[in-house]
């Protein structure tokens, strides 16, 4: 069975370092599950819940099913997150912009899960997540990468 995860995340990634790091682990990850990108547009302005707002709406235009990845979430193992996805199979995932996500968003999501209690910027999240999934995925095809 192949496993089908679709990644929402708003904006695109502007630092080099970080494309690199996450072309790697689509890369590693298209030889383990089927993942595609959605990018969603980021919303420009001053007024943070607007841009949330505008944003969210675009989200939920596209996930009605989704894991929301936010630091106030349930934290896991790898180990955890890896029978969490072995679970589901098919699971779509959502990565807020600059602002977080609108209330709605966090409200219809069916789980949220934190990657840290620490926060960081919206694009790095974008690689550790793509190295966790990466990670899960090799503990269930029972791969060396996970020690």
């Amino acid at each position: 069975m192949t496993m089908l995860f679709r990644i929402f995340w708003v904006g695109r990634t502007k630092d080099g370092y970080l494309k690199e790091g996450i072309d790697r682990y689509r890369t590693l990850l298209g030889y383990l599950a089927s993942v595609s990108v959605i990018e969603i547009k980021e919303e420009k302005g001053k007024d943070r819940e607007a841009s949330s707002s505008a944003e969210g709406r675009r989200i939920l235009k596209q996930a009605q099913s989704y894991v929301l990845l936010d630091e106030r979430g349930k934290e896991l193992t790898s180990r955890e997150f890896a029978r969490f996805l072995e679970e589901r199979g098919k699971v779509d995932f959502v990565i807020g912009g600059a602002y977080g996500v609108s209330g709605e968003v966090r409200e219809r999501a069916d789980a949220v899960i934190a990657l840290s209690r620490m926060t960081f910027t919206h694009e790095m999240v974008r690689v550790i997540f793509l190295e966790q999934l990466y990670r899960a995925m090799t503990i269930l095809k029972g791969r060396e990468y996970h020690h």
